[in-house]
């Protein structure tokens, strides 16, 4: 069974960095594709961004693009979500996920199969 667990998430002022981190003993094979997600309280989930475990181009959505990088290292089976310029609105509740599919114009959250238990970032100042 995939086992995801998120690290990394904190409370940061406005402005300042975080990276956050998705491992696992192994990712599913049966898709190439694994992403980034988040959720604040009382709100939907929102796809942040999505890359091809064998290479190519990530996506991003426009709320994070420009300050988020995504990256993937294999040998460590490990995700990561570089965070710059973090905003009070980026305050959420952080998942990785893996089994779904990527796109190049949309993330589809709910194709995706397997899913970490969260890590919290919060930003306020």
């Amino acid at each position: 069974k995939v086992q995801l667990v998120e690290s990394g998430g904190n409370s940061v002022q406005p402005g300042g960095s975080l990276r956050l981190s998705c491992t696992t003993s192994s990712w599913t094979v049966r898709t190439n594709c694994i992403g980034w997600f988040r959720q604040a309280s009382g709100k939907e989930r929102e796809g942040l961004s999505t890359i091809y475990r064998a290479g190519g181009d990530p996506y991003y959505a426009d709320s994070v693009k420009d300050r988020f990088t995504i990256s993937l290292d294999n040998a460590k089976n490990t995700l990561y979500l570089q965070m710059n310029n973090l905003k009070p609105e980026d305050t959420a509740m952080y998942y990785c996920a893996d089994g779904g599919r990527c796109y190049g114009d949309r993330i589809v959250g709910r194709g995706f199969t397997y899913w970490g238990q969260g890590t919290q970032v919060t930003v306020s100042s």
